[in-house]
């Protein structure tokens, strides 16, 4: 028996692939709407089926797996916290949990050179740097406000080197992983950038 495939049968698997979504987009709009009036069980649901894509956008911003199972959860607090204020008006409950998990992640890169983590413990040193003598003379004979001001002389990409190591308070392979970069580029930058801010504010090593 042989079997013709015409325009209709052509159709089947994309109107089943639309109607999968619809069905999916279906089941994440109740779990929410359910988790907004409290319901746990539904957020723990929500989350099992959309924690991996989420965690993904999030990976893709951070590049570091650890950083980004830390934001995923933050993103999943602000979701259950916000859950009562989805409006479908504004578009999928997953598209709503993609802007939330992409705005987490890149405000977090941000957070690692804003000017509020500077009282971070500056003086924390990844071992594997030569220039201890460098930092502990800045941060004994420097005050908040002149380093700041030390740090716009320095270029773009040893401001931000300088910023995750020592207002961020991470390692030099951590800051490597941040920026994507080898280790021995994000060294090279932190010890020209603070060999710079030195000169700048007229510290001698």
């Amino acid at each position: 028996m042989t079997t013709s495939v015409g325009p209709e049968g052509r159709g089947e698997p994309a109107e089943a692939d639309v109607g999968g979504r619809q069905q999916q987009a279906a089941r994440l709009a109740d779990l929410l709407d359910r988790s907004a009036r409290g319901q746990e069980e539904a957020f723990a649901e929500l989350y099992d089926a959309t924690s991996s894509r989420i965690y993904g956008v999030v990976l893709k911003v951070l590049r570091s797996p650890d950083l980004a199972a830390e934001v995923t959860q933050e993103v999943y607090v602000e979701i259950w916290r916000l859950a009562s204020r989805f409006s479908s008006e504004r578009g999928s409950v997953m598209s709503w949990m993609v802007t939330i998990a992409h705005r987490r992640a890149v405000d977090r890169v941000r957070a690692t050179v804003s000017e509020t983590r500077r009282d971070t413990d500056w003086a924390r040193l990844d071992e594997e740097t030569p220039h201890d003598k460098v930092w502990d003379t800045l941060e004994h004979r420097l005050d908040t406000e002149r380093v700041r001001k030390g740090l716009d002389s320095l270029t773009a990409v040893q401001r931000e080197a300088v910023g995750l190591a020592y207002f961020g308070g991470y390692t030099h392979r951590e800051v490597a992983g941040l920026l994507k970069l080898p280790l021995g580029t994000v060294k090279t930058r932190i010890r020209d950038g603070l060999i710079g801010l030195r000169d700048a504010l007229g510290v001698e090593a």
